[in-house]
């Protein structure tokens, strides 16, 4: 584990802005991931298997994911914000 530790610890961004920016993307990347998943496999919109519907629906859970996630999402890109603010003001 130190060994994971000790490679991302020069990638902790040191301004609090772009931490928070960071976790919320993570958040929606991971949001997207399940709204994607949860999205039913029967062939598309009204049944078809049409690739333009399923670019408009791919953007659409993008949009939804990046939408959720600044609104606070599932609470894991302030859990993530906080635990990189605490490993950044940690002494060395």
């Amino acid at each position: 584990m130190s060994g994971i530790v000790s490679l991302t610890a020069g990638a902790i961004p040191k301004d609090t802005a772009k931490i928070k920016e960071s976790a919320q993307q993570f958040e929606a990347l991971l949001i997207g991931q399940i709204l994607h998943s949860a999205q039913s496999t029967d062939g598309g919109w009204l049944g078809t298997d049409d690739s333009s519907s399923s670019s408009a629906t791919d953007f659409a859970e993008e949009q939804l994911a990046n939408s959720m996630a600044k609104q606070g999402g599932f609470g894991l890109a302030k859990m993530i914000e906080r635990e990189l603010d605490s490993r950044n003001s940690a002494p060395k």
